[in-house]
């Protein structure tokens, strides 16, 4: 278990930063899923929608990365950023459930 006297930036260090690459991994995956073609369960625009959304999240995760890394770990990221990407992770992770399904049926 971790010091919970850590300063302010070195828990969020430890408890941003991993978190963050989570999200990076997560999006790039799915990225992939959805690029590779057509998933037989999702109609042409609920797969096109669903990979916009990735992308965008993606293009958000970074720039929350970059201003991360700019300041050296002393900034933080609203709970209101944050819930989206894992609403949207926790999408993709169904989606991807659903193809290793249908891919087995």
């Amino acid at each position: 278990m971790r010091d919970s006297n850590l300063p302010g930036a070195e828990m969020l260090k430890t408890v941003l930063e991993p978190l963050l690459e989570d999200f990076n991994y997560w999006f790039a995956r799915s990225r992939e899923l959805l690029e590779t073609g057509q998933l037989s369960f999702m109609s042409h625009e609920e797969q096109s929608d669903l990979l916009l959304r990735v992308k965008q999240a993606q293009d958000e995760l970074n720039a929350a990365k970059m201003l991360f890394t700019a300041t050296d770990g002393q900034v933080g990221i609203e709970m209101t950023t944050l819930m989206p990407w894992h609403r949207l992770v926790t999408e993709c992770w169904n989606v991807s459930m659903r193809f290793r399904q249908a891919r087995e049926a």
